[in-house]
């Protein structure tokens, strides 16, 4: 079989697995859900790498020292496991804007197998369906602690946290003041931070 070395190769109605995924060729980033694969945006704009740079950033330098680890994209997040047949069994690979990961075994040369404990995702307004419905339903399913929404146009953030399978609302960020990380007692993230101009 000829490598696949343009996004146009693949047949967007047929389902993928990492194995599949770890052969192709082409710059371009997608994400597969559930053995579909989905083009991912565009560079992202400015004012969504400097809300980005900032979760990093801040996340990065309270971790120092400590066991979890702040990862951006583009960085593998493989939320289904290996199985007897390794990366043929994995079906879903997600490119979180940010991501914590706070277990050293879910950490690989690849990226992170497994759920990560805190992931971050700063709309666009081609992504605000997908990370709003899509996205939300499978970090939930797949057992990811904290989820959080930024809205970078609403200068609104959503945060959840998962409660016996379920996300639960932590609050919605939309106005000067801390915002706490229930994942990482102690990190304190400030609204006007992420949303200064």
């Amino acid at each position: 079989m000829p490598p696949i070395t343009s996004f146009s190769q693949l047949d967007v109605s047929k389902t993928y697995s990492y194995a599949d995924y770890l052969t192709w060729q082409f710059d371009e980033l997608v994400e597969l859900v559930k053995g579909k694969v989905r083009r991912m945006s565009p560079a992202p704009r400015r004012v969504h790498q400097r809300i980005s740079g900032y979760f990093f950033a801040t996340t990065y330098t309270h971790l120092l020292d400590q066991r979890c680890e702040v990862y951006h994209a583009p960085f593998d997040v493989r939320l289904t496991t290996a199985g007897p047949n390794g990366d043929a069994q994995i079906t879903t690979v997600v490119q979180p804007d940010i991501c914590v990961v706070c277990d050293p075994a879910k950490l690989d040369d690849k990226g992170c197998l497994g759920s990560p404990d805190w992931i971050i995702e700063i709309l666009s307004p081609s992504t605000a369906a997908y990370d709003t419905k899509e996205k939300f339903d499978l970090y939930e399913e797949s057992g990811v602690t904290e989820y959080w929404i930024v809205f970078p146009g609403e200068k609104s953030i959503a945060a959840y946290v998962l409660e016996n399978g379920r996300y639960q609302s932590r609050g919605t960020y939309f106005a000067p003041g801390d915002m706490p990380v229930h994942t990482l007692p102690g990190l304190q993230l400030q609204w006007e931070r992420v949303f200064e101009e």
